[in-house]
């Protein structure tokens, strides 16, 4: 099993007696997080400099890339955790549109009320997940090759399913205005409302992983599953409510962008699986699992956010930001690996 006692505990989450006692900088240091913090850091004064008298650093230019973060990073931080956990998730990129298609047919084009339109987009989050997870501890089949099968299966089912309710691929949803509101608004001079779910969720997520007994179990299953199973773990349910915590995310982050653009569309966003794979591996997780934290995930999510859209606010070639992220993710696995290597080093040394 991966070793992560360098910070106290899975994940970063130090015990009472060794945050008071042993907590040092060489601690942080070693955290899978530091990396993707100094990643961070380094792109953001990059594009600050060469976007400073494009309006970079203004309200309207950190809203831009933090609202596009929150998106990818309220469905980056499920899928990481089934990284960590060993496993992976790719059926995202079906789960928006068909979450989004169905609070939109159900409370757009039916007129049903939202909340039950909403209800509905959770609803099949939820079972796509559930399915995702039976799948991969019944048969033992790689979570990669199951969740790519869904991932094709839930993007046809979607485009037929509606045709046949709207004889159409897409619709548009008029929330009322208190969902307009709560789900799709803007507030603080652009941040849309998805930021303020983000950081709640980021909240809910730091506590599953770094401060409740779930988040050793995560942990666990990531580096010895036949250990964790002797432990007592119940790997099999803990699997499957990681790919359903994974696909009724995606499903939520469905719902405010059809809330937030009024529309909604049949279309599978591929584009969603490659942002969130790149956001957690930039945030230090290794796809070989055991090994991350919610913080690392949150940073690699800004950095690829600060990538993508910072880059019309400076003179660089749009082009380029493929270039970029790809130099980016080949130094991110580099810089893992060696953070890595210092955490499971420094927690033999302690020992």
């Amino acid at each position: 099993m991966t070793d992560t006692t360098s910070q106290g505990g899975p994940g970063g989450s130090p015990s009472g007696e060794e945050t008071a006692s042993s907590f040092s900088l060489g601690d942080l240091m070693r955290s899978p997080a530091s990396g993707a913090f100094m990643g961070l850091a380094m792109v953001f004064i990059v594009f600050a400099i060469f976007g400073f008298q494009r309006n970079f650093l203004s309200v309207g230019g950190v809203s831009t890339w933090v609202n596009f973060a929150s998106t990818v990073g309220m469905i980056a931080i499920p899928v990481g955790f089934l990284m960590i956990a060993g496993e992976l998730d790719i059926s995202t990129g079906a789960v928006l549109p068909a979450s989004a298609m169905t609070v939109a047919i159900t409370s757009g084009y039916y007129e049903m009320p939202i909340l039950l339109g909403i209800f509905a987009s959770l609803a099949v989050g939820a079972l796509i997940g559930f399915i995702n997870g039976m799948i991969v501890t019944r048969t033992q089949v790689p979570s990669f090759i199951v969740t790519l099968a869904t991932l094709f299966a839930v993007a046809g089912l979607t485009l037929t399913l509606s045709i046949v309710f709207i004889n159409t691929t897409q619709t548009s949803l008029s929330a009322p205005d208190w969902a307009k509101n709560l789900f799709g608004g803007r507030l603080l001079g652009g941040f849309r409302s998805s930021v303020f779910w983000w950081i709640a969720m980021i909240v809910g997520f730091i506590y599953f992983l770094h401060k409740s007994p779930w988040g050793n179990w995560v942990f666990a299953l990531g580096g010895d599953q036949e250990s964790a199973r002797n432990a007592g773990i119940p790997v099999q349910r803990l699997k499957i409510g990681l790919f359903m915590l994974s696909s009724t995310s995606t499903a939520f982050a469905g719902v405010l962008q059809t809330i937030q653009f009024n529309a909604a569309t049949s279309q599978a966003n591929f584009g969603m699986i490659f942002n969130t794979i790149i956001a957690c591996v930039v945030g230090g997780l290794l796809l070989t699992g055991g090994f991350g934290t919610v913080m690392g995930i949150v940073f690699g999510t800004l950095t690829l956010a600060v990538v993508q859209q910072g880059i019309g606010y400076t003179e660089i070639d749009r082009n380029l930001s493929f270039l970029i992220i790809g130099v980016m993710l080949l130094i991110a696995v580099l810089m893992n690996d060696t953070f890595r290597n210092l955490a499971t080093s420094w927690s033999t040394k302690k020992k």
